[in-house]
């Protein structure tokens, strides 16, 4: 049976990563996973899970392959503990087994209660050998979103805000001014709405909504509109604003009562109890396993002190008002950061 240098193990399992990462947007709830089938040195076949409900990585990498006879010869690298059960699709250990595929190599075990070690365990019974833990950490800041949505039973929260050189995210405005204010660069809108396009919903206060009137949907790049979330305790919002077109689903967090109508849906809370813990059961509940807030200030700093949230993308541009209104308050966290065009791009993540 192949034998492989942890280099090896290191670079095979890295391509996995790559190919995982291309179902990005189109997956969840179904974590990130990607596949490749090693015979001889060589990667033989490739797949990853493409689109919820659609075949996962281990049968696309398989089915791919025009001589099954190397299977039996190969080996199996694949990012997530193959499935043991019967969901929108078969067991992806059934296939394994079926192909004789003798040495499977893993980096994160499932934490699915359906999976959870049985996918591994039932390999082993049939015969296969079974490595794990490759390049483990790195597999779970892949599915990051996967990992919270499952161990924390909340969507995994990404805050996002654009704020001047000098530290305010809006102008004072009057109280007719309406409509959105752009802070950041032209190349810094497009990769906002990609942004969009990765994650499952999309959240903003009432305040938001009446002044900036935002669509809060994909316009600038090609992918799905995520579920849109509106805080309004007091219904306050007008029915003809963006948010509330056919555009996307949208969910409305308010205090005085419940109805779903046409793709909207008003949910009832108790606002004497914790509103963030209360959305957060509500969209686990529905299967939103990630979301962006992108405002306001008090919102976004409502997540900040109740530390409900796990990334902060900031966009900085080199632009100042001199007055405004404030930015949120940041944490105290290490950060990456990049430039884009003129903008400064910050990476936060809570640890």
């Amino acid at each position: 049976m192949q034998t492989y240098t942890d280099a090896a193990l290191e670079s095979y399992m890295r391509r996995c990563f790559e190919l995982a990462t291309k179902g990005l947007g189109h997956v969840s709830p179904n974590p990130l996973v990607g596949c490749v089938i090693v015979h001889e040195g060589a990667i033989i076949a490739e797949g990853f899970h493409r689109k919820y409900g659609e075949a996962h990585a281990e049968p696309d990498a398989i089915h791919s392959l025009a001589d099954q006879h190397l299977l039996k010869e190969s080996t199996l690298f694949v990012n997530l503990e193959p499935c043991a059960h019967h969901g929108k699709t078969p067991p992806c250990v059934d296939l394994i087994i079926e192909k004789k595929i003798p040495k499977v190599c893993i980096s994160n075990i499932d934490p699915h209660d359906k999976v959870a070690g049985k996918g591994i365990k039932r390999l082993k019974e049939a015969g296969v050998e079974v490595i794990t833990g490759i390049l483990e950490s790195e597999g779970r800041a892949l599915n990051r979103r996967f990992f919270t949505f499952m161990e924390q039973q909340r969507p995994y929260i990404i805050l996002k805000w654009a704020q001047t050189a000098d530290g305010f995210i809006d102008k004072i405005r009057s109280m007719h001014e309406k409509g959105s204010f752009s802070i950041s660069g032209k190349k810094a809108s497009i990769l906002n709405h990609k942004w969009r396009s990765e994650e499952d919903a999309i959240l903003v206060g009432t305040q938001t909504a009446l002044t900036d009137n935002p669509e809060l949907t994909v316009r600038h790049v090609s992918g799905r509109n995520p579920v849109r979330v509106l805080i309004d305790k007091d219904l306050q919002v007008a029915k003809d604003a963006k948010i509330y077109n056919q555009d996307a689903r949208t969910l409305v967090f308010n205090q005085l009562e419940s109805k779903a109508f046409f793709n909207h849906t008003l949910i009832q809370l108790d606002w004497k109890a914790n509103i963030i813990k209360q959305m957060n059961d509500f969209m686990h509940h529905e299967k939103l396993g990630s979301l962006i807030v992108e405002g306001g200030a008090a919102t976004l700093n409502s997540y900040l002190t109740s530390n409900c949230w796990d990334e902060l993308r900031l966009i900085i541009s080199p632009g100042q008002l001199l007055s405004g209104l404030s930015a949120p308050n940041l944490p105290y966290l290490p950060y990456t950061t990049k430039m884009l065009g003129r903008d400064e791009i910050r990476v936060y993540r809570n640890t």
